[in-house]
């Protein structure tokens, strides 16, 4: 079968790889895909702007043009946006199975305050929370609460609507920020602001079948997958700016079995039962970012895709296929299909621009050395492209590529242990260079990872 994948990030590179894995996958068409998918193994890109089918078509219905026109039976979504949108709705009616929410579904991540109102309806275990429309009223809250307290944008805010406010006075200048001089848009219109906790985070990605009709029949399921941490803070040693992630590793050790079924008490099964009583169509992935905390993990958000970059460190860990299992969602078998993993671990640093994350460096060129990189990794472009992109052609092998984002590549390695897959990606990373180019030292190392 032909897949489309959309979206244009390291996320959806490793999705479109894990994809072409499948004997049964024949093509993958990736909507925009990157410069990482364009030299991928069975991959092809598709730019919106240059199919001229769609002429007079616009916003999502084009996706759904392009499936039918590359006669693709089956789309995995990648970003959270087109999905608060409906794309998947707009796939569906079109005949083409989804693996994302439907609009509804998506909501849990495009409105923090709608998430944490149902993560209180249905007793999932979180930080408490208030929510406000009006900044005044918020800076009253704030100051009977104090600091340190966390304030969050309602809407999406492409990673930059949360701040964790250590002094009264970030916490005001942050609503200010957001509320008064609309620095984040229409996402800040709307604030929620939540109790602090102290711990260290984990993240754990699933996946989600629900619909009204399996509800009924009992099949209704959510699967989580191996626990993986993300590391968000720029420098060595969780210090500096937050970024969109800076690596990942996968599985995390202090993720105990005894947290694991804590997790799942608390969390995933009661997420599980508000999705089927709010009568979400939700078949796709669910990202769970926690906080384990002393009376143990709580859930700090919602988001409504696969993560990134943890994404790039538990996919290669899967020993399953990825594709079956993405169509066992849209078909309401997820409950009945085995999920197995390799042994041993994961770990991918990424590689970013000079100057990320505020304005950075763009069209530099990217250099490696391909025996030492594809000795030990495998390479997930995030910001990058090449002269070919939207060409059709077979070639697997990093070429001709510059630089187009903050986040341009990880390193994904894996090993039998910890320290053996760390060295692999190390190894990898080293052998590349661009200009400007940054990566931190110590991805998955002690004190690496944010804790509170």
């Amino acid at each position: 079968m032909k897949v489309m994948v959309i979206g244009s990030g390291g996320r959806e590179h490793t999705i479109a790889w894990k994809l072409s894995q499948s004997e049964n996958v024949e093509e993958v068409i990736c909507v925009p895909g990157n410069g990482g998918t364009a030299l991928e193994n069975k991959c092809a890109n598709v730019n919106l702007d240059d199919c001229p089918y769609l002429n007079g078509i616009t916003g999502n219905q084009r996706y759904a043009e392009i499936a039918k026109h590359e006669n693709c039976e089956m789309a995995v979504v990648g970003p959270e946006d087109p999905l608060a949108t409906g794309v998947a709705d707009a796939l569906w009616a079109a005949g083409i199975p989804t693996v994302g929410p439907k609009e509804a579904g998506a909501q849990l991540e495009a409105s923090k305050d709608l998430a944490k109102v149902f993560m209180k309806k249905y007793g999932v275990a979180c930080a408490n929370s208030e929510t406000f429309t009006d900044p005044k009223l918020a800076l009253e809250y704030i100051s009977k609460q104090g600091a340190p307290i966390v304030i969050k944008a309602d809407g999406l805010a492409a990673g930059k609507g949360v701040v964790v406010a250590m002094t009264l006075e970030e916490a005001q200048n942050a609503v200010r920020d957001i509320m008064e001089d609309k620095k984040l848009g229409g996402a800040g219109s709307k604030i929620v602001v939540e109790e602090y906790l102290r711990g260290i985070e984990v993240s754990v990605l699933a996946a989600v079948s629900v619909t009204p009709e399996l509800a009924k029949e009992g099949k209704a399921t959510i699967k989580a997958f191996q626990s993986a941490r993300d590391h968000k803070r720029l420098m060595d040693g969780a210090k500096g700016p937050n970024t969109g992630g800076m690596g990942a590793i996968s599985p995390v050790d202090d993720f105990t079995p005894e947290l694991q079924a804590q997790f799942e008490e608390t969390i995933l099964k009661p997420t599980l039962k508000g999705l089927i009583e709010e009568g979400y169509d939700y078949r796709g992935f669910i990202f769970f970012g926690l906080m384990i905390t002393k009376d143990g993990p709580k859930a700090l958000e919602y988001n409504v895709r696969l993560g990134d970059p943890e994404t790039q460190a538990v996919l290669p860990l899967m020993d399953f296929d990825f594709a079956d299992m993405c169509k066992s969602i849209t078909e309401g078998t997820l409950k009945d299909f085995p999920l197995t993993w390799k042994a041993g671990y994961s770990v991918a640093p990424v590689a970013v621009s000079g100057g990320y994350p505020k304005a950075y460096l763009k069209g530099k060129t990217i250099s490696w050395n391909p025996e030492i990189v594809n000795r030990n990794a495998k390479v997930f472009i995030a910001g990058a492209m090449n002269e070919r992109r939207n060409k059709r052609f077979l070639d697997n092998k990093l070429m001709g590529l510059y630089t187009t984002g903050g986040r341009v590549l990880a390193c994904s390695a894996n090993g039998a242990t910890f320290d053996e897959a760390w060295k692999k990606a190390y190894e990898a990373i080293n052998a590349i260079s661009f200009e400007g180019m940054f990566f931190r030292k110590d991805i998955g190392l002690p004190g690496a990872a944010e804790s509170n």
